[in-house]
């Protein structure tokens, strides 16, 4: 097995990049909160001598109001925002405190990655990026550390749970049974929605929201004359993820969404779009890109990839390998070298005799961190050297395809489930015996 092929890991692993997207994307009103609390910072928590700020809660809590706000979500009071926000520093200090004791590090060349692929997402430079960053109040060096704290965090989750997790032959068979059972025509129905948000300030005027609610109404007009929605929902919408996402949200259980939006589109079918739904966060202008019963997977979207690996270690720095493998990719796309080729020689994956070529690959079966970036290329693309628990990647995609699967892969997609929904349960349970072990002083309530 080529060594970046491993199980992906769950939803609860958030990536650093789409963490550090957020973190910037709520940088307006992380920067509001900054300004209304700088004059009365003092220290609310310690976590193992190590403090924790009002001003760091307050920005916690600014990120969190504007993610609820734009999702539609019931809103919490202020206190229990405070409450929440504390005790993800909490959480996030010893985290971190962990994985220096246990010596992990992140160098520069990793943080340079997480910011190139966050400008990607949001579709500009990195001047760009750095640029928008000052201008919302966050300086570029604040930014980078909040990457090198989500990178640092990934990698200690990786490195505490990839062996804690076994899936028996009994809990496949369990699963495959519970899903045959759930292939009915009562069985709930999973959706993939995609929205425009046209945002409503707090204490908007009437006439601001007239006006939000015009627009609104424009962006349905244009979207059931048949203009493209995902080119929309980068045009017009609010949402911090509508450049990256085309305004998609994924295929859900109906738990997944926000009530407001099921009921919204309860009559609708697949291609369905919603006249403006008024919530906290303003109008959501919503359709329904799939809606499917619930049951076991049948087909799947394949990628055939190759890669170049070269590992970390004593005689060569992750800066080295990363320049090393920059280097090859400006011969092969000058036309000055062959990919197969460079493999062969450089590659230090069993997959080099191969010239690098992994295979059909099924979601899920590589590291979060190359998985991210392959589902991101076109065919032909060559990724930026990448950095995974292995080393450091060169990635190009070769073809996609779609797959039925037959009896003995479903049974291996129903064995990668059942440990994605067993990580969750070891990665919550983790969480909470290293929030035990934390020595945890409370002090002056935030405000």
């Amino acid at each position: 097995m080529q060594q970046s092929k491993r199980r992906t890991a769950p939803a609860t692993f958030l990536t650093a990049l789409a963490l550090a997207a957020a973190c910037w994307t709520a940088l307006p009103s992380a920067a509001q909160a900054q300004g209304a609390a700088r004059a009365s910072d003092f220290i609310v928590a310690v976590v193992n001598s190590e403090p924790i700020t009002n001003l760091e809660v307050q920005r916690r809590v600014a990120r969190l109001n504007m993610q609820l706000r734009q999702q539609g979500g019931r809103m919490p009071s202020q206190a229990e925002l405070s409450r929440q926000a504390l005790e993800s520093l909490v959480v996030e200090r010893a985290q971190l405190q962990q994985a220096r004791e246990m010596g992990l590090k992140v160098d520069e060349a990793a943080i340079n990655l997480a910011e190139q692929n966050v400008a990607r997402q949001n579709q500009i430079d990195v001047a760009e990026l750095r640029r928008r960053i000052v201008q919302d109040g966050m300086t570029t060096a604040q930014f980078r550390n909040d990457l090198r704290d989500q990178i640092l965090m990934s990698r200690l989750r990786d490195r505490e749970l990839d062996s804690r997790v076994r899936v028996s032959d009994a809990e496949v068979e369990q699963y495959l049974r519970e899903q045959t059972d759930a292939a009915t025509p009562a069985a709930p129905t999973e959706l993939n929605l995609a929205q425009v948000l046209v945002a409503v300030p707090e204490n908007a005027t009437a006439e601001q929201v007239a006006e939000r609610q015009a627009r609104a109404q424009e962006v349905e007009k244009r979207a059931r004359a048949g203009e493209d929605f995902a080119a929309l929902a980068r045009s017009f919408s609010d949402a911090p993820d509508a450049r990256a996402s085309g305004g998609e949200m994924g295929l859900r259980s109906p738990d997944r969404y926000p009530e407001l939006f099921l009921q919204a589109t309860a009559q609708l079918p697949a291609g369905g779009i919603t006249a403006p739904v008024r919530s906290g966060a303003g109008f959501h202008i919503l359709k329904v890109l799939d809606k499917r019963q619930g049951g076991l997977l049948q087909s799947i979207t394949q990628q055939h990839a190759r890669h170049i690996l070269l590992r970390v270690d004593a005689q060569q720095t992750e800066a080295n390998a990363r320049e090393r493998l920059a280097t090859m990719r400006r011969r092969i796309e000058a036309g000055q070298a062959d990919f197969a080729a460079l493999a062969q020689a450089s590659s230090q994956d069993g997959s080099a005799a191969q010239g690098g070529d992994l295979g059909w690959s099924n979601p899920g079966q590589f590291v979060p961190e190359f998985e991210e970036v392959l589902d991101a290329l076109r065919p032909g693309e060559i990724s930026e050297p990448i950095v995974s628990r292995f080393g450091v990647h060169l990635i190009q995609l070769l073809e996609r395809r779609q797959y039925q699967l037959n009896p003995r892969e479903q049974r291996e997609v129903a064995r990668n489930m059942v440990r994605e929904r067993k990580m969750d349960e070891a990665y919550r349970s983790w969480l909470q015996e290293l929030r035990g072990r934390a020595y945890v002083e409370l002090r002056q309530a935030p405000q």
